[in-house]
């Protein structure tokens, strides 16, 4: 038997994959385990053992396992005229808002933040007219349910209610797929193999939430204790007493925090400056 012959009856990947496959599991331990041996012998890689994993986990969790807070959600109330909330649409920066009509219980609709640009062209404008319906859903809802739901009906938000029909948070497409494919970046994000800790400018640095506070104090000439926690995230999470959102400032002494992304369960990087205006206040 020559090499070629001897090549062409050695299993391909797909062979190889399919074998493993064969294998029936019993229940969803057994079908990870196969996966994990399918990496353990290179026929997955990393990323597609977590997202195969991800799938499953989709399929077992419910939305207020990822829902965010009522308490966090940000909301425009339609007695508002446009020249008080816009100023508010443009600092939160996210690209739909349910609408209020006087409490986070009485939701009438969604607005696009990109539907405002007619206000800026001069035409004529009511928001009312620009509504979107809401789309609500119950906490014990399956996330793959909902995914299959967002997919069909082309919507990207949907706020959560809780037994007695009031709002108990939101959740969108981005939460979902976030859990499948990990954290989707946006342009706040830092590289794997980007530093913890990078300046911006002369007052202003980067910071990745899970920077230890040490490697902070040293790279910036501070003195924070990192006796009851690791992180800068941790320190900026109990100086806010709560999950801050995406834009939302946190003063610790003479330094100020500004979250530049943030999901509904932790912190991912800050914006940190030094605030002149608390030095002089302190002298």
């Amino acid at each position: 038997m020559d090499g070629s012959e001897s090549s062409s009856n050695k299993p391909t990947l797909l062979e190889r994959l399919s074998t493993m496959l064969l294998r029936e599991p019993e229940d969803r331990e057994q079908l990870i385990a196969l996966l994990h041996s399918a990496y353990e012998r290179n026929l997955l890689d990393a990323d597609a053992l977590s997202m195969m994993e991800g799938v499953i986990q989709v399929s077992e969790r419910q939305v207020r396992e990822i829902m965010i807070p009522r308490a966090q959600m940000d909301v425009i109330d339609i007695g508002h005229p446009p020249e008080q909330f816009i100023p508010y649409v443009i600092e939160t920066a996210h690209s739909r808002f349910p609408v209020t009509d006087g409490d986070k219980d009485n939701i009438i609709g969604i607005l696009l933040a990109k539907d405002l640009l007619r206000y800026y062209a001069g035409e004529e404008f009511d928001v009312r007219d620009m509504l979107r319906p809401a789309v609500f859903v119950p906490e014990s809802k399956r996330l793959n349910v909902l995914l299959r739901d967002f997919r069909s009906n082309r919507n990207h938000i949907a706020l959560v209610v809780d037994e007695y029909g009031g709002v108990s948070g939101m959740v969108t497409i981005e939460d979902v797929l976030e859990q499948i494919v990990g954290d989707i970046s946006d342009e706040y994000d830092f590289d794997e193999d980007e530093d913890n800790i990078i300046r911006a400018d002369a007052e202003h640095w980067r910071v990745k939430a899970d920077t230890e506070i040490a490697d902070f104090n040293a790279a910036l000439g501070t003195e924070f204790s990192d006796e009851n926690y690791d992180t800068v995230g941790g320190l900026v999470l109990k100086a806010a007493g709560q999950l801050p959102r995406r834009g939302e400032m946190i003063q610790l002494g003479e330094w100020q925090f500004t979250v530049l992304r943030a999901d509904s369960r932790r912190l991912h990087s800050l914006l940190v400056e030094r605030n002149l205006a608390e030095m002089v206040s302190e002298k």
